[in-house]
């Protein structure tokens, strides 16, 4: 390792030499004291520079304000020259992208991350901010206290669970087709089993967000192998919804990539491998869930903090801190995934069944009447079914506030809009005005489409012999 302190006029030769070994050591730490200039990329793009150690991005005149000038040859009077250290990093040092992804060395050479994946292209590099975690060694048969504290909360789920944060451990670089949902009272200890887990996957790579947070513009978030959505509830009937629908890139792939937009900075790619935990406390006014909804595994915990012993959760958190973390994450290292299917789509739990029927509003029950009514047609509009509900559904169904609603109830009963690819804003024209038209969900595409122009035909030729 070299010293610290670097001579004021370094030849470039020297420089050079001491920059062929590696930006990182194997355990993901850098390599080097202080502030050096083999710990700067310059990434071209924004004409910053990439202080390795930590992925932050510095302005070129402070980089040169820490790292002296470096020699860069002689003159026509055989005196030497010298470069900026910002310019001689914008020669020699050049990345043409940032990105995050697991498992990939510090710089990623010839190759450039786009929306679909990797592409390749020769004499170009990318500049990985992924860290690897740096938790010690431990020994994976010293793991029980946190292995029974999982399985005393969630007895019928903890083999999924372990799995899950065992994949996470071993396969950070893979994405898992679904979210894992932690519930329960509070104080029974779902961040207490998380804890371990951040450790082992490094807490760089374990990120936090809210709800809120989701719908917001920056999303930095994304860049992680864990992210945690804490408390998940009092969205409001139209929020819950949203957030179903927002959360939909963030458990599955595809998307493959994501684009990570971060205040102040220009927007890049990374891979989509995050892998979604949320917690909350409450079942029937927490997270919205549809029937066949794929992507969510629901964990349920019937315990409540007073079923712990007063000293439990001392001795617990002690075994985390004497090295019992570091026995979790040898544990989560070792355990054999070969039974363990990311891709495929998870269990649907009693838990499961019992948030999608705390999301089944009344007015499934009776929309559903009123299309029995209608005698199921294959196409119908959403005036059609006003008018024959009538009342305070009627008047429901026309309330503008709810209008965005709507959708959701119907495809719960089984009808889906469909979209007139013959206009810019996809509606048709019933009655005189532009509408939607929702069809049988259980009907191929085809068919609806059929069904939605039959419909339209039929309004359009019975207005005409009206006006006859």
């Amino acid at each position: 390792m070299m010293d610290a302190e670097i001579p004021p006029m370094q030849s470039f030769e020297e420089f050079e030499r001491e920059t062929e070994r590696e930006l990182a050591g194997p355990a993901g730490e850098p390599i080097g004291e202080g502030v050096e200039r083999c710990d700067f990329q310059a990434f071209m793009p924004g004409h910053a520079y990439i202080f390795v150690p930590t992925g932050e991005l510095w302005a070129g005149s402070s980089v040169n304000s820490r790292i002296p000038p470096i020699e860069d040859g002689v003159d026509k009077e055989g005196k030497p020259k010298f470069l900026s250290a910002s310019a001689w990093l914008d020669r020699n040092r050049p990345v043409e992208q940032m990105t995050w992804v697991p498992g990939q060395p510090k710089v990623i050479r010839d190759r450039l991350i786009s929306d679909g994946g990797w592409m390749m292209r020769n004499g170009v590099a990318c500049f990985n901010l992924y860290r690897e975690p740096t938790i010690g060694r431990g020994d994976a048969s010293k793991a029980g206290p946190w292995i029974n504290h999982v399985r005393c909360v969630y007895p019928n789920d903890a083999d999924h669970l372990i799995n899950f944060f065992a994949h996470r451990v071993q396969r950070p670089h893979e994405k898992i087709n679904h979210a894992i949902v932690l519930g329960g009272k509070p104080g029974i200890g779902k961040d207490t089993i998380l804890e371990p887990v951040k450790r082992a996957v490094g807490p760089w790579n374990f990120q936090e967000a809210s709800p809120k947070t989701i719908f917001g513009r920056f999303n930095g978030f994304v860049k992680c192998v864990i992210l945690r959505i804490s408390e998940a509830r009092d969205l409001g009937d139209v929020d819950r919804y949203q957030f179903y629908e927002a959360l939909k890139v963030y458990c599955a792939a595809p998307p493959d990539t994501l684009r990570v937009d971060e205040k102040n900075l220009r927007e890049y790619g990374v891979l989509n491998c995050c892998g979604v935990v949320i917690t909350t406390n409450h079942k029937a006014d927490g997270i919205y869930l549809p029937p066949d909804d794929r992507r969510t595994y629901v964990a349920w915990s019937e315990l409540s903090i007073e079923d712990f012993s007063g000293g439990y959760w001392t001795r617990l958190w002690g075994f985390y801190e004497d090295g019992g973390d570091r026995h979790v994450a040898e544990y989560l290292r070792t355990l054999d995934l070969s039974g363990f299917n990311p891709k495929a789509s998870p269990a649907k739990t009693p838990a499961f069944w019992e948030i999608v029927d705390a999301n089944r509003a009344p007015e499934d029950a009776e929309l559903s009447d009123v299309l029995d009514r209608l005698g199921n047609p294959a196409a119908v509009t959403l005036d059609r079914i006003a008018n024959e509900a009538g009342g305070e559904l009627g008047l429901w169904l026309r309330d503008r506030k709810v209008r965005r609603m709507v959708p959701h109830r119907l495809e719960d009963c089984g009808y889906v809009p469909i979209r007139n690819d013959d206009v810019k804003d996809g509606l048709w024209v019933i009655s005189g005005r532009r509408q939607a038209i929702y069809a049988k969900a259980d009907l191929s595409v085809r068919d609806r489409v059929s069904s939605a122009r039959e419909l339209a035909r039929s309004n359009a030729a019975e207005r005409e012999t009206n006006d006859f």
